[in-house]
């Protein structure tokens, strides 16, 4: 049942609500690979190790990716401008949290309520851009918003270099807070209300996710600190099994199911999130071992170790648009599948150049490759998952699409960690015990640093594998109907009315 909201001020203008919407996209995007910059540093200053500052990041991808599928729904049944409000709020007191954090479980335990925040921002700004702009105007909209997460990969590192080098790492999170409270202003004035819908909720759906989840990452991250002890494994294989026990649940659900199984009867779709699944496993288990690489191994200040990866960021901005005019003519498989390949093969490119004594120049070189990589995998499988399903299902396959590839990403954060420990052991074995120590004093002792330095590569053979996998999985593309979306032939309604106002 829907249920119209009313009000008297004057339709919104849908480009301004769009700019308002990309800040707070923006916002969280940057603080996700922001991060990845100021881990050496949050080492140092908080006096761990790397098995706990890798929890600052899976803890944030872990609260992300698990409420997504919800936090889409309760946008149609309470507003989508209410939710992204309420995501910002929380989202900017979380940062306030984290940048006052003194120790490691504190922060650990703020960048999960910051997760909370993201992913209920995240649904709500392509929920809205959806359903205020008409069919003919729809790409361009989300190309402007596909466009921001592609300025947000070159501005997140950089602004994180310069705050953890003049500020100290605490800044990489109060620099939210001022953005945070602009958008919400910006929000509460330029965001349309929108009709809301009633919906049922999967509480158990949720909760069986939730704690599936939960106990396989900890299980995998903890692994390596605990010796794989009985205790471990039978987290892991608790986790799994709470997983099929989610599965299970999924098919009986006739309601509402958190996941609609019926959409992998479509090839494509299935295809898809496996591809974007291995995605987000590759992109968030490399960037950990190579800014340690680049700041611990080598010596570069943290702005320094961020400029290596502008050559990515660019060449994927320039190539993205003109990779976006072939996906409505090219089968796949050749674009897809040929990105999933050469991001596999510029990742063994760049271990045979992760050296103490490697010159910049050789460094840029595969990270260059990364970019023209990027630039033909994101639009190519976002378009293919969705392209066969009908209108009415395009939300949920959304929806799962983006799950899918942040549950990509809690495990390549996990798997990641585990094997760093495990080489850095392998390559360290007088100073494995001391080694923690050393590197959170900055850049490691020469005597180690070749050991270091080698552990840290080999550890990047892991999501070079999973992208091969993508990649054979996208050889298995059906040809699509190009053209015309399979669904929109069916849309005859204009875009919701939207109103102004709180």
């Amino acid at each position: 049942m829907t249920t119209p909201t009313t009000g008297t001020a004057p339709q919104t203008n849908p480009w301004v609500a769009l700019w308002v919407l990309c800040l707070g996209f923006f916002m969280i995007l940057v603080d996700t690979t922001i991060v990845a910059v100021a881990q050496p540093a949050i080492l140092t200053g908080l006096n761990t190790g790397i098995d706990n500052v890798i929890w600052v990041t899976s803890a944030y991808l872990l609260a992300y990716a698990v409420p997504l599928l919800v936090t889409g729904r309760l946008g149609d049944r309470f507003g989508p401008k209410n939710l992204y409000i309420g995501g910002l709020i929380v989202f900017t007191l979380a940062s306030l949290w984290c940048g006052l954090s003194g120790s490691i479980e504190m922060l650990i335990a703020a960048r999960a309520v910051q997760g909370v925040g993201a992913a209920m921002i995240t649904p709500q700004t392509m929920a809205v851009i959806t359903r205020i702009f008409p069919k003919d105007k729809r790409g361009t909209a989300m190309g402007v918003w596909g466009a921001v997460a592609g300025v947000a990969t070159l501005v997140g590192p950089l602004l994180g270099g310069v705050l953890v080098d003049s500020l100290g790492w605490e800044w990489i999170f109060f620099i939210n807070i001022p953005v945070g409270i602009v958008a919400v202003v910006l929000a509460v004035k330029f965001v349309p209300t929108l009709p809301t819908n009633e919906h049922t909720f999967d509480i158990l759906g949720v909760v069986l996710s939730a704690v599936g989840l939960f106990f396989l990452v900890f299980g995998i991250q903890e692994g390596q600190k605990h010796s794989w002890n009985a205790w471990i494994w039978t987290s892991i294989i608790f986790g799994i099994a709470v997983f099929a026990a989610f599965v299970y649940w999924q098919a009986r659900n006739k309601n509402e199911p958190l996941v609609p199984l019926g959409l992998f009867k479509d090839r494509n779709f299935s295809i898809s999130n496996i591809a974007i699944g291995t995605m987000g496993f590759a992109m968030s288990g490399m960037m950990l071992p190579v800014m340690l690489f680049l700041q611990s191994g080598t010596g570069l200040s943290p702005t320094r170790a961020a400029l290596t990866f502008v050559p990515m960021a660019i060449l994927t901005g320039a190539l993205a648009p003109v990779v976006g005019k072939q996906v409505d003519k090219v089968h796949p498989r050749y674009i897809a599948g040929t990105g999933l390949f050469l991001l596999a093969i510029a990742l063994v490119w760049l271990t045979t150049v992760m050296t103490p004594s490697a010159p910049i120049w050789q460094l840029i070189l595969p990270v260059g490759v990364m970019g023209v990589a990027n630039a033909m995998i994101w639009a190519p499988l976002g378009a293919t998952a969705t392209r066969n399903l009908p209108l009415s299902q395009a939300g949920a396959g959304s929806g799962v699409y983006n799950t899918t590839r942040m549950f990509g990403s809690v495990l390549g954060s996990a798997g990641i960690g585990v094997l760093m420990q495990n080489r850095i052991a392998a390559e360290l074995p007088v100073q494995a015990s001391g080694a923690g120590a050393e590197i959170q004093s900055g850049r490691v002792p020469a005597m180690i640093a070749d050991g270091f330095s080698s552990a840290l590569a080999q550890s990047l053979y892991l999501p070079a594998a999973v992208l091969l996998l993508g990649a054979i999985a996208c050889a298995f593309y059906a040809r699509p109907a190009f053209g015309e979306h399979a669904g929109m032939a069916a849309e005859k309604a204009a875009p919701a009315k939207v109103v102004a106002g709180p």
